[in-house]
């Protein structure tokens, strides 16, 4: 049979059906930690074996090939985060709303992360659904005033000399399969999600979380822990 795309609502339907007998899902122990599941889209090829039974091989996709400025007016694509670990938000500067606390959130994970010393495994990558006044000098400032180590941050928006502003809003829908767009009733003028993406090193959706919750945020501390010793997330 043909291999089929299906988006992320089927996924969560066929998950409850699936995955409690996915290898993927093994049960965990002190040792080896449960692996996390995917998200987002994915093919699946069915076979029928000589027995008459059924074999699913299933191929999820990373997130699409992008192109934005940071902070520096540096290019920033796919192909410079492939094989890190990848934590993505979206904001605005100057959102007064929940965009303070996600922010203080990413910066508290970013110190977590370095005191456990995955620096060096991990990119956070905060996009701007405000492109036309978040220029990287303006990005640059709000990166200073959290105090935001760009070593491995990122504060990412479009390049509008190639793009319009919709391409951030495109990238989230059909990439991160998450909201973000302008609102005239939205406080700011932007309304977007609260929240925050785990990628594994191949750029597939590994996790969604609260970002403006401390519990939400530290459960994806512990799960970002289980990716880098997952020795499967790069294939």
């Amino acid at each position: 049979m043909n291999g089929r795309r299906v988006n992320r609502i089927f996924v969560l339907l066929l998950s409850a059906l699936v995955w409690s007998c996915s290898e993927k899902d093994a049960p965990s122990s002190p040792d080896k930690p449960a692996a996390l599941r995917f998200y987002g889209e994915f093919d699946e090829q069915f076979t029928r074996n000589a027995d008459g039974t059924i074999t699913v091989d299933t191929t999820w996709y990373p997130i699409p090939k992008f192109q934005f400025i940071d902070q520096n007016g540096s290019p920033v694509t796919q192909k410079d985060i492939l094989g890190k670990i990848v934590v993505a938000d979206f904001f605005f500067t100057t959102c007064k709303s929940i965009c303070p606390i996600m922010s203080s959130q990413m910066s508290r994970l970013q110190t977590l992360t370095e005191k456990e010393g995955l620096s060096q495994e991990i990119i956070f990558l905060s996009h701007s659904v405000d492109p036309l006044n978040d220029r990287p000098d303006t990005l640059s400032q709000y990166a200073s005033r959290l105090g935001a180590n760009l070593q491995n941050w990122k504060f990412l928006t479009v390049d509008t000399v190639n793009f319009d502003a919709s391409y951030v809003y495109d990238l989230a829908k059909d990439g991160y399969q998450l909201t973000a767009f302008p609102s005239d009733t939205a406080q700011g003028g932007f309304f977007h999600t609260d929240q925050v993406a785990l990628l594994d090193r191949s750029l597939r959706i590994r996790g969604y979380y609260d970002g403006t919750s401390t519990s939400a945020v530290d459960k994806l501390f512990e799960d970002i822990k289980i990716l880098v010793n997952d020795t499967t997330s790069h294939r």
